[in-house]
């Protein structure tokens, strides 16, 4: 299965370098993937109206290599892409692709927000450091 990005624009892409076997990182972002989003009954997700209510769904998985979660709300429709490659010396390559949509003019000033702020990168980054602690386990 594989997910198109065509129709959504391209926002960044962030990378870390983990001292850990693919297998053992590939669990480690499996597991936190389960783990990410808040719930359902949250109020910021009431507020946002998450689809799904937990704000990302897994639509692509393939084994060790590839995972891609998305979402919508009221301002934007959105797609995550982690990606993992083989570094030196027995590491993993994580990338983070982030796309998104933010349509209208609440989209724009949600864009503002959460890109425009630095606070994606902030959450983005938060989200390799914790798939980085978990792999070293």
């Amino acid at each position: 299965m594989s997910v198109e990005t065509d129709d959504l624009p391209y926002v960044d892409e962030h990378r870390t370098t983990v001292d850990a076997p693919r297998a053992a990182v590939w669990t480690a972002l499996r597991r936190y993937a389960a783990s990410l989003g808040v719930g359902a009954g949250n109020p910021l997700a009431l507020l946002l109206g998450t689809v799904p209510p937990t704000g990302f769904a897994e639509v692509e998985r393939v084994p060790n290599e590839r995972l891609g979660l998305a979402g919508r709300h009221r301002f934007s429709r959105y797609l995550l892409v982690f990606e993992l490659a083989d570094a030196a010396n027995g590491s993993t390559t994580v990338r983070a692709r982030s796309y998104a949509a933010f349509p209208g003019p609440h989209g724009r000033l949600y864009r503002a927000l959460v890109i425009g702020s630095g606070g994606h990168v902030v959450a983005v980054r938060g989200m390799l450091r914790e798939i980085r602690r978990r792999s070293l386990r």
